[in-house]
């Protein structure tokens, strides 16, 4: 057990308008490698925003300031034992240099498209709630972005940019490494 330090942003790295659900995330990170999940005992992210809004919680949170054994999930190597992570459905989009072709399905996932900031207006008004909520609650937390604590493009959008344009203040935010 440690103290709650940080709240980190993820992006489930998925097509923007892409419904993706708990389910999905319980499938993509707990089933077996063979069977193209990553094998974990537990999931990456504590908290999930879909596209509509709607914000729900992927493991148990007493809301203390104690990360609890089963509050820990897989969202950051290294700072696990002391956060909480929350992701949004989307992050990624079509390469802008795309958008002319006509057989995009032909090309691989990872060629059509790169990181971008999808969120939608209703996952914009969940997650400045969300994180506000957070800071409140947790006055010493340190918000900041997967991009910032790793060398991934998640959550596909400048974390710290966000957090002022939404009134976080500075002692709250996660100063890149």
């Amino acid at each position: 057990m440690s103290k709650l330090e940080y709240l980190i942003a993820h992006c489930t790295a998925t097509p923007a308008g892409r419904d993706i659900k708990k389910e999905d995330i319980i499938r993509w990170h707990t089933s077996p490698v063979s069977e193209g999940g990553r094998g974990w005992r537990s999931l990456g992210y504590s908290d999930m925003i879909y596209l509509d809004g709607s914000l729900i919680n992927l493991t148990p949170f007493n809301q203390d300031d104690i990360v609890d054994p089963w509050e820990i999930t897989n969202g950051a190597k290294g700072l696990n034992g002391k956060s909480r992570h929350f992701v949004y459905a989307g992050g990624l989009d079509i390469h802008p240099e795309l958008c002319h072709m006509e057989n995009l399905d032909e090309l691989e996932f990872n060629e059509k498209y790169a990181p971008a900031d999808t969120r939608t207006p209703a996952q914009l008004d969940t997650m400045d709630i969300y994180i506000k909520y957070m800071v409140k609650r947790h006055p010493h937390i340190l918000v900041g972005g997967h991009n910032q604590v790793s060398s991934k493009p998640c959550p596909s959008f400048n974390m710290t940019k966000y957090l002022r344009s939404i009134g976080v203040e500075e002692k709250n935010i996660l100063v890149t490494r």
